[in-house]
């Protein structure tokens, strides 16, 4: 029996056996990132990898665990529907695909200028790409 089974809506991790599972796809408050000096490390250590839509730097420490930041900046996107719009993309591309990643390792998304316009598909291509990249891509996926 997996989660999914004793709560509805609720999903699991990937490896329950039982036909019909399906991964855990909520982002809780616990994985994401909120402290500013969180963030601030995961920018000083310099692992950084530069994408279409997106620079995905990965954070490592004893309290990194897959943990999720996003960051928007009024220099690359002027008006605030388009920052949140940004936002949303990165949080949703993140989330669908987390189950995928492995590693103790924080992801902090900053969302670029060339996003704007850009379609779902096209932005959560380039996060699996970057992910790849990086190494933090589980095997087989």
């Amino acid at each position: 029996m997996c989660a999914s089974d004793a709560q509805p809506g609720a999903g699991h991790d990937e490896s329950c056996p039982a036909p019909g599972c399906f991964p855990d796809r909520r982002l809780s408050r616990r994985q994401r990132i909120t402290a500013s000096h969180t963030f601030r490390e995961a920018f000083d250590t310099g692992r950084r990898y530069v994408g279409r839509f997106m620079v995905m730097w990965l954070r490592s420490g004893e309290d990194a665990s897959l943990r999720f930041g996003v960051v928007t900046s009024k220099r690359s996107f002027r008006k605030a529907v388009d920052r949140s719009r940004a936002r949303r993309l990165l949080r949703e591309a993140y989330r669908l695909n987390r189950f995928r990643f492995r590693g103790a390792v924080d992801v902090v998304l900053v969302a670029r200028a060339g996003m704007k316009d850009a379609a779902f598909q096209a932005v959560e291509k380039d996060l699996l790409a970057l992910v790849r990249k990086a190494g933090v891509l589980g095997e087989g996926k």
